[in-house]
């Protein structure tokens, strides 16, 4: 799978701008606040429909604009290309494939599949359990658009059943809860083994990532959920008996106290958990290392490869761990790369790149760099 071009109106500091890009490798160079983690962003977001660093679709507009769009076309193969396109308004998101509108977000899902790794990703190790959340979330719907429809159908019964316990207190239909209760349990069952699949395919290449990259192999991921993982029929059972003993509870609080909606995940070196306790480096390799199983789940199980997008990742890197990474990037990926320096990318990548250099919104090729023709 590769991007082939992505035309951009309206989209952050860019008013119009249309790029090709080669099949491998594709860099652009530019000072801090230029417009170079707005492309990558705008590739994400045309995969993800989502942005990577704000949860509001309105701040993607052109300051003084109302609308904005991105437009891209990829291949499957050599020979398959689909157009993909997302507009963003006031009253919404529209998404579109081959200029047919696709009505629900969930079934545009998983069409595009890209990882990727930027600055902020530390968040998710060190930050609250929702980034983690949110990252399984994003992560599996890339595999399976049915996890989204099992998660959106999770998420309005929780509104629904917490809604109930706060505001019915006083004309409470017993027999109703239960119904919410138990199609809410259903939901959380699937939820879980969607979760704990996915922290398990992770567990599968971390460990030997980790090695290539730093010689050291003790790492694994955990993941903390409410319930014990057992078959569907004990998990179902166990639950029944949980939500029922906290019946009380939550009548009093107003709120669901248990479920995947406080699920969470911890990372491990050397059977310490660092999430809290790591240094900035732990944090850095863990989640990069992260990232590239991502890339061999999504190859393993899509039967193609992602577009993996690295945002100003070689600057707080020995030369070591930079050509341990490189090592990764192998001729059938598509990767779009960010610095701010030339300087801090391995010569021999450049040589196999096309190059853009980003100003002030202003994007030029440089496709002579090393002689190249």
């Amino acid at each position: 799978m590769f991007l082939n071009e992505i035309f951009l109106v309206n989209f952050r500091n860019y008013s119009k701008l249309k790029l090709n890009f080669n099949k491998n490798i594709n860099i652009f160079i530019g000072n801090n606040a230029q417009g170079k983690t707005n492309i990558l962003e705008s590739i994400y977001f045309l995969s993800i429909t989502k942005s990577h660093r704000t949860n509001k679709d309105m701040f993607l507009i052109k300051n003084g604009e109302i609308f904005s769009k991105v437009t891209g076309k990829v291949n499957d193969d050599i020979k398959l290309s689909k157009k993909y396109e997302i507009i963003i308004n006031k009253l919404g998101k529209k998404v579109s494939i081959n200029d047919s509108v696709v009505k629900k977000i969930s079934n545009y899902l998983s069409n595009i599949n890209v990882v990727m790794f930027c600055p902020d990703d530390l968040d998710i190790i060190k930050g609250p359990p929702s980034n983690r959340r949110v990252f399984l979330n994003v992560e599996i719907g890339q595999l399976d658009n049915k996890y989204i429809k099992h998660l959106n159908n999770y998420n309005k019964l929780l509104k629904t059943r917490n809604e109930y316990l706060k505001n019915e207190k006083d004309n409470f239909d017993e027999l109703y809860f239960d119904i919410l209760t138990e199609k809410l349990i259903l939901e959380n069952v699937e939820i879980i083994k969607y979760r704990n699949n996915y922290i398990s395919n992770l567990n599968n290449y971390i460990s030997k990532i980790y090695k290539d990259l730093t010689g050291k192999e003790n790492i694994y991921l955990k993941y903390d959920t409410f319930i014990d993982i057992d078959k569907d029929e004990k998990m179902i059972k166990s639950m029944k008996e949980l939500y029922n003993k906290n019946y009380n509870n939550e009548l009093f609080q107003g709120v669901t106290l248990q479920g995947t909606h406080r699920d969470d995940f911890s990372i491990y070196i050397d059977d310490i958990k660092i999430n809290n306790y790591g240094s900035q480096g732990q944090h850095r390799i863990a989640i990069l290392c992260i990232r590239l199983s991502e890339v061999e789940i999504l190859k393993k199980e899509k039967k193609r490869n992602p577009i993996l997008l690295l945002d100003d990742i070689f600057s707080e890197l020995d030369e070591e761990k930079k050509n341990n990474i490189i090592n990764y990037i192998d001729n059938d990926l598509q990767v779009f790369i960010t610095s701010t320096d030339i300087e801090n990318i391995n010569k021999k990548l450049l040589e196999n790149s096309d190059i853009f250099y980003v100003e002030n919104g202003q994007v030029v090729r440089k496709e002579d760099v090393y002689g190249r023709k």
